[in-house]
């Protein structure tokens, strides 16, 4: 079993035509993802390499029953992109677009809350339930099946630590990039949360950054509703003091923020939190040994 990608993935990609649609939509198709349509305003009809271009999205959804949607829609309209999609009744929408203003994404965010669509993104790699169905730029090589939860703030740190955890034998049910950028979609509870009902999972791994206060949150949550084993690592251990660095949403106020502060509120948990990146998969290897 996977979450949110896998066998049952229907994928139309908002943004085909483009050079980074279409070099990652064929990618994720050669993976094994059932890609099954494509949008692109006013190049309804055409044919990309098999898959069938659309005008909007719910034409694509109305005659390919597409279910997921992958948008590598410029900043500018990317929020009404997504928009679109959620209007469309797809279930699922992975953003790879990043650059998006924050206030569009605020509407983006409100508006979400009144409908089943759930987002992934914006600034993110995507999903991957590795040997099933692979929806975003996450390389498919460096993954392995396995029953490993994953949830990162960042893309960079999805592609090393799975590579090392697949390298040291260990295989990844799911691996969810949720963005960097200050207003997104699914976060760590979500995902938490995901993993923690997913009998296919038996650990979580979750990787964060300095600023804001998304790490903190989690760890709350993981006192009240995780029973599976959870290993940790924030990048910033040794982020000069007062200084902003990372994603949009690294921002520091005095002591909160800091890696060391969300580490504190991770191991209060039981959590344990990796000093380095390449510690992740030895702390795996041990909790599941």
């Amino acid at each position: 079993m996977s979450v949110l990608v896998g066998k049952h993935t229907k994928l139309v990609v908002q943004g085909i035509t483009g050079s980074e649609g279409t070099f990652h939509t064929l990618r994720d198709r050669d993976y094994g993802t059932e890609v099954v349509a494509g949008v692109t305003p006013g190049k309804g009809g055409q044919d990309l390499e098999g898959i069938r271009v659309f005008d909007t999205v719910v034409d694509a959804v109305r005659e390919t029953g597409a279910n997921t949607s992958m948008i590598f829609v410029p900043p500018r309209a990317a929020a009404e992109a997504i928009l679109e999609a959620a209007d469309a009744e797809i279930g699922l929408v992975v953003c790879i677009t990043e650059g998006i203003p924050v206030k569009d994404m605020a509407e983006v965010h409100a508006y979400l809350r009144g409908t089943d669509t759930m987002l992934v993104g914006p600034n993110c790699p995507g999903v991957i339930s590795p040997g099933l169905a692979n929806v975003g730029i996450i390389p498919g090589e460096v993954c392995r099946q396995g029953r490993v939860g994953f949830v990162s703030r960042s893309g960079t740190l999805v592609y090393q630590i799975v590579h090392e955890l697949s390298s040291a034998g260990i295989g990844q049910s799911t691996c969810i990039g949720m963005g960097g950028d200050p207003v997104h979609g699914i976060g760590f509870i979500e995902a938490l949360g995901l993993f923690q009902d997913d009998p296919d999972t038996d650990l979580m791994i979750m990787t964060g950054e300095i600023g804001g206060d998304d790490e903190e949150r989690a760890a709350a949550f993981i006192a009240g509703h995780v029973t599976k084993p959870v290993v940790a690592y924030i990048a910033g251990f040794e982020a000069p003091p007062g200084k902003r660095m990372g994603h949009a949403g690294a921002i520091v106020t005095g002591s909160a923020g800091t890696a060391a502060a969300k580490a504190e509120a991770l191991e209060a948990v039981g959590v344990q939190v990796a000093r380095t990146p390449s510690q992740v998969a030895h702390l795996v290897a041990e909790r599941l040994s």
